[in-house]
C-alpha cells in the first residue's frame, strides 16, 4: 500500500535549509494497521503530511496503491485526496464543521465528491457509536464524540489508507481505547489499511507492527510477538513485541542511540564477526574494550 524507498523533504528559506527527510525507507502491506513513532522533529508528521498530498517531497521514492507522489499533478492530487486517503488530526477543528450536524459533516466530503449516501453516512456513525447523536452539532458532542465523528468523516469517500494522526492526543484514556477499539474494527471489517502518528507508546503497544523515525530515518521496528494477543490486554510495548534495527539500502544499522550511551560510543565503534555473530564494542583511549 505505501512504498517509500530514499524518501528526502527539504525545507528552505531565505536563511536556512532544515532536512526534514534524510533518505527514509518505509513500507506498508495493505490492510495493515501500524503505527509510527518518534521524537518532536523526528520527521515523523513531515512523513504523515507527504503520505496525505499536503506537503511535496524533494526526492526520493514515495508510492501510496498506484500514485506517484513524487510525480502527481495538481489536479491528481485532488483526485487522491478525496478517493484514496482519509485523514484524522488531532484538533477536531481540522475536520470538523460547527454549525453542521454530525451526519452533515460526515456528507460534507460526499457532496465536495459529487454524491451523498447517507444510509452509508448514517452507518459510519453508527460504527463510531454515535446512531444516536446524528442530527447533534458540535457543541452538543463531547470531546470524544467529535473525534469519532471526525473517524466518520475520514472514511466517508470509502479511502483505502487512513492516516491519523496523534488520534487520542486530546481525549481521555478511556475515550483513546473506545477510538483504537474503533480503528481495530475497521481495519478488520472493511479491510482500510491504517496508519497512527503517535508519541503515546501504551496506544503503539495496541497495534500489530511499530515503527520508529529519528532525525528523517528510519531506525527501530517492533513487531507484536503473539498475533492473538487482544487489542485491549494492556501490556507495554516492550513486552508485547519484538524489536528490530532497521537496516537501509546499503547495509546501514540504525543502532538506538540508549544502546550507544550504554557503550559510550560516541563517533566510532569496533566491530567483529564469528561467523553467526555480530558483536559491537566500544574502544577506549587505550585501545582496549568493553563488550556488549
Amino acid at each position: 500500500m505505501i512504498t517509500c524507498e530514499g524518501l528526502v523533504k527539504i525545507y528552505k528559506t531565505d536563511e536556512i535549509e532544515v532536512v526534514a527527510l534524510q533518505g527514509l525507507n518505509i513500507h506498508v502491506d495493505p490492510g495493515e494497521m501500524m503505527a509510527i513513532i518518534g521524537n518532536s522533529g523526528s520527521g515523523k508528521s513531515t512523513l504523515l503530511n507527504i503520505l496525505g498530498g499536503l506537503d511535496r517531497p524533494s526526492a526520493g521514492q514515495v508510492r501510496v496503491g498506484d500514485w506517484d507522489l513524487l510525480k502527481i499533478t495538481d489536479d491528481q492530487l485532488v483526485d487522491y485526496k478525496r478517493k484514496t486517503v482519509g485523514f484524522i488530526w488531532q484538533n477536531n477543528a481540522r475536520n470538523l464543521l460547527p454549525y453542521l450536524t454530525a451526519l452533515e459533516n460526515v456528507e460534507m466530503p460526499m457532496m465536495l465528491n459529487g454524491k451523498i449516501d447517507r444510509a452509508y453516512a448514517k452507518q459510519l456513525l453508527e460504527w463510531v457509536g454515535l446512531k444516536e447523536r446524528l442530527n447533534n452539532k458540535l457543541y452538543q458532542l463531547s470531546g470524544g464524540e467529535q473525534q469519532r465523528v471526525a473517524i466518520a468523516i475520514s472514511l466517508s469517500n470509502r479511502p483505502s489508507l487512513l492516516l491519523a494522526d496523534e488520534p487520542t492526543g486530546s481525549v481521555d484514556t478511556q475515550t483513546s481505547d473506545m477510538i483504537m477499539n474503533i480503528f481495530r474494527r475497521l481495519n478488520k471489517e472493511i479491510g482500510v489499511t491504517i496508519v497512527i502518528v503517535t508519541h503515546d507508546l501504551s496506544l503503539a503497544s495496541k497495534v500489530d507492527r511499530v515503527v520508529a523515525i529519528r532525525d528523517g530515518m528510519t531506525s527501530t521496528e517492533f513487531v507484536k510477538r503473539n498475533a492473538n494477543l487482544g487489542a485491549d490486554e494492556r501490556v507495554s510495548m516492550k513486552e508485547g513485541h519484538e524489536e528490530y534495527v532497521v537496516l537501509d539500502r546499503a547495509g546501514r544499522l540504525q543502532i538506538p542511540k540508549d544502546y550507544l550511551q550504554a557503550l559510550g560510543i560516541t563517533n566510532k565503534a569496533s566491530m567483529e564477526f564469528d561467523g553467526k555473530t555480530i558483536t559491537i564494542k566500544s574502544p577506549n583511549q587505550l585501545g582496549e574494550t568493553k563488550d556488549d
